[in-house]
């Protein structure tokens, strides 16, 4: 029995030697002092073809005697190689605006291992400058020096916020492996803040000590690399977001402070940057809105509107869900940011009268409105919005020279717009999205010579935004880099001649017609080999990975009709054919359809291509992989003709 207790008692010992000898937990260290390994480190642990890599993050957040939010950061990176050196240029945006934000404290320097000693450049804070973004934001800007692979950026600073409202948000996760990222926060009891939490790592950190600080830390969080047709990457990073709810004064009355829409709606409709601007005087608007009066219909109405500001203002790039200059200002300089020319845009609407509104939108990039979180930053510009009736409503933006009234802009799809509309008091969430498929339609009608060569013309119909994309892309390219475009860089396919139907007629389809001959890879005496997958943009497959971090958004639901018509040679014969087949994914949302048929010396080939969703959720990505995967090999499968 005693040998059995001692057995066991040394069993224990040596679980408890392994679980002591695991892999300590990192964690961030005091300006200036870094470990050797640190400086001898050559590669990210977890993700061996990293760049570089945040060796840690950390945030402490607090509040001041006079409630003023307080964030201390210091941020520390590691360059593996010269493809990493562009870490080194930092900016940092704040909003500026009445001293709302300010940035303060600011030291940063380069680290370097010098002959087994510590070499320590720091930024000359003469090189430290303050750019002015708009009149609500600035930016610090600043570049470390000597920077090469195995340096170490660090910095630290100090952003201080006048606001209660506006309690930072974190994002564990970045385009960079971060092996250590710690948030601290020390709320006032008075204060009660919701959080929004993004987290699926596992907290190495998660606890409040007796100062009330509460620590939440992760470890070893991969980058978020781009995907294929992926949103925002703030939209899918590990986060944490902050909305302020209440406040308690001590022996006082709880304040609550309105988490809804209409809240921020009404707030942005008395702001006189938004909501000031829509009954602004335009110079010269009355001959504008005189013309429009004459034309027959709302929808000629609105065109007319929409192309006049269109061709009028030109856009600076510049994304706002509030103006800059003014309305005023931007119609005299004839050029504004978003939300000026769409403002400008929604008064001659209103003027001309149509029941038009400003809304506020989020571009793809900038994020997806998340309708849990009430408050006007998730927004980053602004268009007219023009409710038709009940199932039928028009989103305008001016700043897109290609765009068209009666189409959402592809930029806002699948994310929430909020309209303000003043005279009935309602403010509102429109989930903005295009439920019809957008068509594609290929024709080609093509002739295989007996040298292995392949002659034909082809007959592209674009609808929609393909449409619109194309047109783009011809006016903004030019013809030569269209055709190769067209030709997917194939330099076996050589194209004759390009002509276009409804070029400038936004109601109708780009119709593209064109002549070409193809040389025919593979062909012998013996064999010829093609497939009728030509002008499609269907040749690769974007989908390789086997794993997905992001969800899936096309924006609009694509449907593409290839028909190829292929005339054989004389003296051959059809050795392999593809087969007529029909698949679907399981949830029936993505359907492939192919015919093939062979009748009179010709060979015929229908694909038909139908995607039901225009977002498909990483959950489901597996599946989604394995139909793409099949789907582009029946793509390309080749007809095989035989020398008789």
């Amino acid at each position: 029995m005693n040998k059995l207790f001692a057995l066991l008692f040394l069993g224990s010992m040596v679980l408890g030697a392994k679980a002591q000898t695991s892999a300590p937990i990192p964690t961030a260290q005091s300006f200036g002092k870094v470990d050797k390994a640190d400086l001898e480190m050559t590669a990210c642990d977890f993700e061996k073809d990293a760049n570089a890599e945040v060796l840690f993050d950390k945030a402490d957040v607090y509040f001041d005697p006079s409630y003023n939010i307080v964030t201390e950061i210091h941020k520390r990176i590691k360059i593996f190689n010269d493809n990493g050196k562009g870490e080194a240029n930092i900016r940092l945006e704040y909003y500026s605006l009445n001293h709302l934000e300010y940035i303060t404290g600011l030291q940063a320097q380069t680290i370097n291992s010098a002959n087994d000693a510590v070499e320590i450049v720091k930024v000359d804070k003469k090189q430290i400058f303050t750019e002015v973004v708009d009149k609500y934001r600035s930016a610090m800007v600043f570049s470390f020096p000597n920077v090469k692979p195995g340096s170490i950026l660090e910095f630290k600073y100090r952003l201080t916020s006048a606001s209660v409202g506006d309690f930072p948000d974190w994002y564990f996760q970045s385009n960079l492996p971060t092996r250590y990222s710690e948030l601290n926060t020390n709320i006032p009891d008075v204060l009660y803040y919701k959080r929004l939490v993004n987290v699926h790592y596992p907290y190495v950190v998660d606890k409040t000590n007796s100062s009330n600080v509460h620590t939440q830390a992760l470890a070893n969080i991969p980058s978020l690399h781009d995907e294929p047709f992926m949103g925002a990457r703030n939209d899918n990073s590990e986060r944490i977001l902050f909305q302020l709810l209440s406040i308690k004064p001590e022996g006082g009355f709880t304040h609550t402070f309105s988490d809804t829409w209409t809240k921020v709606g009404e707030d942005m409709n008395d702001n006189d940057d938004f909501g000031g601007q829509v009954n602004r005087k335009l110079t010269g608007e009355e001959a504008i809105i005189t013309k429009a009066k004459t034309l027959k219909t709302d929808d000629e109405k609105i065109a007319y509107i929409f192309n006049t500001v269109k061709n009028t203002l030109k856009w600076d790039e510049s994304y706002a869900h509030y103006t800059n200059d003014g309305t005023v200002k931007a119609w005299e300089k004839k050029a504004g940011n978003s939300a000026e020319i769409n403002l400008a845009l929604t008064h001659l609407l209103k003027k001309a009268g149509l029941k038009a509104y400003p809304m506020m939108v989020s571009t793809r990039k900038h994020g997806r409105i998340n309708p849990a979180y009430p408050n006007s930053y998730q927004f980053n510009s602004a268009v007219a919005y023009i409710p038709v009736d009940s199932n039928k409503y028009y989103v305008l933006d001016a700043t897109g020279k290609y765009n068209i009234y009666n189409q959402i802009p592809d930029n806002f799809l699948n994310s929430f717009g909020l309209y303000i509309n003043k005279e009935d008091k309602a403010y509102d969430l429109v989930f903005l999205e295009d439920k019809d498929p957008v068509r594609q339609v290929v024709l080609i009608n093509a002739e295989i010579k007996p040298e292995g060569k392949m002659n034909g013309s082809a007959d592209i119909s674009s609808f929609g935004y393909n449409r619109m994309s194309r047109v783009k892309k011809y006016k903004t390219d030019g013809e030569k880099n269209y055709i190769d475009y067209l030709r997917d860089d194939n330099n076996n396919l050589k194209v004759a001649s390009v002509t276009f139907e409804n070029m400038d007629v936004d109601t109708l389809p780009l119709r593209q017609k064109m002549d070409f001959n193809l040389d025919l890879t593979g062909a012998d005496d013996n064999y010829i080999y093609f497939n009728s997958n030509l002008f499609t943009d269907l040749k690769k497959n974007p989908f390789l990975s086997e794993n997905r971090t992001t969800d899936i958004d096309f924006g609009y639901r694509d449907n593409y009709a290839i028909t190829g018509v292929f005339k054989l040679p004389a003296g051959y014969k059809v050795d392999a054919l593809p087969q007529s087949i029909s698949m679907m994914i399981p949830d029936k949302s993505v359907t492939f359809r192919r015919v093939v048929a062979e009748q009179d010396g010709s060979v015929l080939i229908r694909l038909s291509i139908d995607f039901k969703k225009s977002m498909y959720f990483k959950e489901n990505y597996p599946e989604f992989h394995e139909f793409c995967k099949k789907m582009y090999e029946m793509l390309n499968e080749q007809v095989v003709l035989k020398k008789s």
